[in-house]
Parts: structure tokens; C-alpha cells; sequence
């Protein structure tokens, strides 16, 4: 079985990325770049990785009109990423367009397309929080909502909070991949992440992917937690994202 770790290398250099990655690669199936370290460390740090063989999730949400959402995620395929974001909350038309540029520029390159990945409801949102922006309170149904918007408009996975699994294999087609932020073991200090699970209990659920950032990057013993926390999946060996 392929490893579904998705390590969140959110790092304050690239120094700091070449350092985590290093540490913790035989034991995760992908690392994720974000805004901070791409804002610091560039398209550079996503060609490193690429380069020793790693598959990269590029967490960097595009929300804005179509053309430029859609010149964006050519850029991205260019750079060879595996998995890249949108915001769904960007409405219909702009999650087409996101996916027919991923699937054009890959084909142009002859690589399969990266996997556009919609956000539904960041995890570190609640009802109260969504109330304060003028949408409904009950984040299951906004979830619901635009994660059926996202299977109309052609794309192929979701990000979305461990709570939402279960209603998400129910509701959406079996194809659909899950991508699972908000991971946690039970060991960490409260934090902005406010709708959680386990690694395993998400598994269980339904996720594909688990991204699991503080839980490792955070620790004393990056290495050890990465470690850790494969051996709760019992996957095997470490394997590669799909598409990659």
C-alpha cells in the first residue's frame, strides 16, 4: 500500500524544508509546500524536491477570476507538482477552469495532470466563524454544499476536515479523493485547528491522504513522529502520490 502521509513542510526557510524533509522522507509519501515556505524559499525549494524524487502537494489555495486561476495551475503543472489547491468558495466556473488547465499543460508536457484539490471549509473554522462571514452556521451542510459544486465542475478530490469524511463517502462518487488536514495525535498543545482526528480514525473514516503538519514538524524528534505515526497506519513501505 502507498504511504498517505502528506508532511506539511511549514518552515520558516528553505534551509530549515531541506532540513525536515531530510529527517522524515522514509517515512511519508509526499510533503506539502505552503504559503509561508513558498513565499520564502520560492519555486526553488518545489524543484529540490522534485528533483530527489519526492512527490510535492502545492497548498496554495488559488481564489480569484478564472483566467488568472487557470494561468496559475499552468504555472504549477510546469513546475511538476502532484497535488495543487483551489478555494471552492471561487465558484464554478473557476474550479473548470483550474482543471481544464491542469489537464491541458500536463498534456502538452505528456505528464498526467496534477490532482486540483478543492477547499471547502478551512479546519480551523467553526459555525460561529462562519456566521460572522454571512454563510450558513452549520459547516456539515456548507462542506456538503460546495463539495458537490466541486464534483460538477470536474475536479477530482477535496480537502476537507476529518469530521466531514463520513458524509463526504456518502454523498460524493467513490473516485473522489479526500485530502485530510487537521490531523493530530492527542499529545499537542490546543491550537488554531478546531475540527480533528486521529491519523488512524481518519483513515478509518475514508481519507486518501492525511496532511499532517504540526504533529511532526513540531516535535522534538521529527524523524520519531513521522516514524510513529506510520507504524498507527501499518502501510507498509513508503510509496508515492498518485499521479506522480
Amino acid at each position: 500500500m502507498r504511504n498517505p502521509i502528506i508532511a506539511a513542510l511549514d518552515v520558516p526557510s528553505a534551509q530549515a524544508a531541506r532540513s525536515l524533509a531530510a529527517q522524515i522522507a522514509p517515512s511519508v509519501g509526499a510533503f506539502k509546500i505552503g504559503s509561508e515556505l513558498f513565499t520564502i524559499a520560492g519555486t526553488e525549494i518545489v524543484r529540490e524536491l522534485r528533483a530527489a524524487g519526492a512527490a510535492v502537494f502545492l497548498d496554495l489555495k488559488f481564489h480569484d477570476i478564472p483566467n488568472t486561476v487557470s494561468k496559475a495551475v499552468a504555472a504549477a503543472v510546469q513546475l511538476d507538482v502532484q497535488m495543487l489547491t483551489i478555494h471552492t468558495s471561487g465558484g464554478l466556473e473557476m474550479m473548470r477552469a483550474a482543471e481544464q488547465s491542469a489537464q491541458d499543460a500536463a498534456r502538452q508536457l505528456g505528464r498526467p495532470p496534477p490532482l486540483v484539490l478543492g477547499v471547502t471549509v478551512l479546519t480551523s473554522m467553526d459555525a460561529q466563524q462562519l456566521t460572522e462571514i454571512g454563510l450558513s452556521s452549520n459547516v456539515g451542510q456548507q462542506v456538503e454544499r460546495l463539495a458537490t459544486l466541486a464534483v460538477k465542475a470536474g475536479l477530482r478530490g477535496l480537502v476537507c476536515s476529518p469530521l466531514e469524511i463520513v458524509a463526504l463517502r456518502e454523498l460524493l462518487p467513490a473516485n473522489i479523493q479526500l485530502v485530510t488536514p487537521g490531523i493530530r495525535t492527542g499529545a499537542e498543545k490546543a491550537d488554531d485547528q478546531k475540527r480533528t482526528l486521529s491519523a488512524g480514525e481518519a483513515m478509518a473514516a475514508g481519507a486518501d491522504w492525511l496532511v499532517i503538519g504540526r504533529p511532526i514538524y513540531a516535535s522534538s524528534d521529527p524523524k520519531f513522529a513521522a516514524e510513529q505515526i506510520l507504524k498507527t497506519l501499518a502501510v507498509g513501505e513508503p510509496g508515492r502520490a498518485r499521479g506522480q
